[in-house]
């Protein structure tokens, strides 16, 4: 009996953790050109927050991207983060921290060489955190082509 109640409180917590997790959303949109803007769309879900790139060390993991490498593919710049910043002091790590609420749209440009087909891949690594708990870092794979 402690094993089926040890196992269905494994359950529960599994779920509850999967429940708490980003939804991503990809696109491109040409913007001239051969340059395009990458669309990475964050959702958390509601009552959760997602971490700006900015976020100093010390503080809660930020969010990362990283791009893999295309011979086909320059990328021009950095990360845009367009979303609601929320920056405060937080005791607990001693650092000013910079989160989103709700969804944020990071941004990225690229210039494709030629008029190609092609895609750009890579990963982000990102934390969740509500006001009393947080969620381990999270790694997602990324592919968006490039039309």
């Amino acid at each position: 009996m402690k094993k089926l109640g040890l196992g269905l409180l494994l359950i529960f917590f599994a779920l509850v953790a999967d429940a708490q997790k980003i939804t991503w959303t990809y696109s491109a949109k040409k913007i001239a050109g051969d340059k395009y803007e990458l669309h990475l769309i964050a959702n958390p879900p509601v009552g959760w927050h997602i971490y700006s790139q900015t976020t100093p060390d010390g503080g809660p993991v930020p969010t990362t991207f990283t791009f893999n490498k295309n011979a086909l593919v320059t990328v021009t710049g950095t990360v845009k983060e367009k979303g609601k910043l929320v920056t405060y002091y937080d005791k607990n790590f001693k650092v000013n921290v910079k989160y989103f609420e709700g969804k944020v749209d990071f941004v990225q440009v690229v210039t494709i060489k030629g008029k190609i087909k092609t895609n750009v891949s890579g990963e982000i690594e990102s934390m969740i955190c509500n006001d009393r708990t947080c969620m381990p870092p999270t790694s997602e794979k990324f592919n968006i082509a490039l039309n």
